[in-house]
C-alpha cells in the first residue's frame, strides 16, 4: 500500500511536467516506491498507474524494461556487476564468478541471510574503469579486482556487526 507521504513525493515529481503529461513521472514514481519498499510489487505498479491515470500494463512495461527496478525483494546489498563486452574483456565475468563463489549464490539470487543479492547488468557507462559494479543502484565501484571485491564484501559484512 502506498502511503500518503509517498503520494506527496509523487506529487512533487508530477509537478515538474505539464498537467497533460503527468505520466512522464512514471520512472520517478517507480524509483520512489523502490527507495521506500526495496522493490516494486505488482500492487505498487497498479497504484502508480491509478495515481498517474495510465494503464497498469504501461507501468509494468517500464518496470520490466529497465533493470534498475527490482521486481522481487532483494537483499540489503544489491550488487550488480557489469557483464557487457568492455567489462568482459577486462575481467567482468571473472568478477561476477568470484562474487558467486564468495557469496555462495548465483547471479539473480539472494543469500540465505537476506544480506546480498547478486545480479549481472548491462553497461554502466564506465568502460574505462572496468570491471565495474553498482551497489544498491547508487554507488559505482570501479576497477573491481578480486582484492577490491573481497574488501567490499567483507566491509559490508562487518558493517552489519556494528
Amino acid at each position: 500500500m502506498i502511503s500518503e507521504a509517498t503520494k506527496a513525493r509523487f506529487a512533487k515529481e508530477v509537478a515538474k511536467y505539464p498537467a497533460e503529461q503527468k505520466q512522464s513521472a512514471v520512472m520517478a514514481c517507480l524509483s520512489i516506491v523502490q527507495q521506500e519498499q526495496g522493490w516494486v510489487s505488482p500492487e505498487s505498479e497498479k497504484e502508480i498507474a491509478d495515481y498517474l491515470e495510465m494503464a497498469p500494463m504501461a507501468v509494468h512495461e517500464v518496470t520490466t524494461f529497465y533493470n534498475m527496478y527490482n521486481q522481487q525483494p532483494v537483499g540489503k546489498y544489491k550488487l550488480a556487476v557489469c557483464t557487457n563486452l568492455p567489462c568482459q574483456l577486462r575481467d567482468g565475468g571473472k568478477a561476477l564468478q568470484f562474487l558467486e563463489e564468495k557469496l555462495g549464490i548465483h547471479a539473480g539470487e539472494t543469500t540465505a541471510d537476506g544480506q546480498f543479492t547478486l545480479q549481472q547488468c548491462e553497461c554502466l557507462g564506465a568502460c574505462a574503469d572496468a570491471p565495474v559494479m553498482l551497489v544498491n543502484d547508487r554507488t559505482m565501484c570501479s576497477y573491481m579486482s578480486v582484492e577490491r571485491l573481497t574488501a567490499l564484501v567483507d566491509g559490508l559484512k562487518s558493517a552489519e556487526g556494528k
